[in-house]
């Protein structure tokens, strides 16, 4: 035993050194805890409930309740998110001092009234997901079962959340939401992905799309697609330049089917179809064909068939 103790001593000697937990350690600023995942995932499942009311939470909903049910949900939401979002700041901030910051309380509650002024667009939008979903899909029997069971629409309903956070200016909280989607679903779209109407991902495993690309509407992507970055622009001291646009901009009406990788701050034309395992480095014209087995890296052949 005398040598475990020793063990344990020197064990906790290590992890305690500054040099070992500078970079992976979290002190709580203003003493304001980190933003909580739990309430978070509570805060997406209410949204959720008041997109597509009845179908989740209370299945019993007519309409004689409907005003009551959603006005206690969007309290309730509000009152998380202004919670959340100021934690967020705090996270952020770098004012090491013991006073709390008014400004950050502030901003955070009048983020969380935009927010839910924002709600009937993104509901709004959701439809459109939905309706996308099955309409692309012929074994989708009904737009209830798109809403209940299909990981696109997880994944999208939380990204639309995400993405009205990250334009109102909340920090943080939005990536959070996203990688929970992430996480269930393996569906992983950035929040600050613009994304159009009617958009859908059939089956979506593996798919991955970055945070500056730009997607039109009536866009249809299958599994395993990626939109991502060809490379990372650095500054003078070798570290990546943030947010320059660096992913692709997808015009309407544009399908990609399953593992296609799109690369660079490039345009997809409306119209165009880009067939599995296709590997594109350039512009796409309006209604291009992309072929696997006609297209060479970096290169496309217009007219062709899939």
């Amino acid at each position: 035993m005398k040598g475990i103790d020793n063990d344990l001593h020197d064990v906790v000697r290590q992890l305690c050194e500054e040099s070992s937990y500078t970079k992976v350690a979290h002190r709580a600023n203003h003493e304001v805890p980190m933003p909580s995942i739990e309430v978070l995932d509570e805060f997406v499942e209410l949204c959720r409930q008041v997109i597509f009311p009845g179908y989740f939470g209370n299945s019993e909903l007519r309409p004689e309740t409907m005003e009551y049910y959603i006005g206690t949900h969007l309290d309730k939401i509000y009152k998380l998110l202004a919670e959340q979002a100021k934690r967020g700041y705090c996270f952020e901030c770098d004012q090491m001092n013991t006073d709390r910051c008014p400004n950050c309380d502030l901003k955070a509650r009048q983020e969380a009234a935009e927010f839910i002024r924002a709600i009937p667009e993104i509901r709004r939008l959701c439809a459109t997901d939905v309706a996308a979903a099955y309409e692309g899909d012929p074994a989708a029997k009904s737009y209830g079962e798109a809403i209940f069971c299909y990981p696109s629409i997880l994944a999208v309903t939380n990204q639309r959340i995400a993405h009205s956070l990250i334009t109102i200016g909340v920090p943080l909280i939005p990536r959070i939401i996203t990688e929970m989607a992430h996480s269930k679903t393996g569906i992983d779209i950035h929040p600050g992905a613009q994304i159009g109407e009617k958009f859908f991902i059939d089956h979506g495993t593996g798919v991955v799309i970055g945070e500056t690309c730009v997607i039109g509407n009536n866009v249809q992507l299958y599994q395993g697609v990626t939109l991502g970055a060809k490379n990372f622009p650095l500054d003078e001291h070798g570290n990546p330049i943030k947010g320059i646009p660096r992913h692709p901009i997808v015009e309407d009406d544009v399908v990609i089917y399953a593992q296609a990788t799109v690369l660079g701050r490039i345009t997809v034309g409306k119209g165009a179809v880009i067939g599995g395992n296709v590997w594109i480095t350039d512009d796409v014209p309006a209604g291009a064909r992309m072929m696997q087995s006609k297209t060479v890296p970096g290169k496309f052949l217009d007219g062709g068939g899939i």
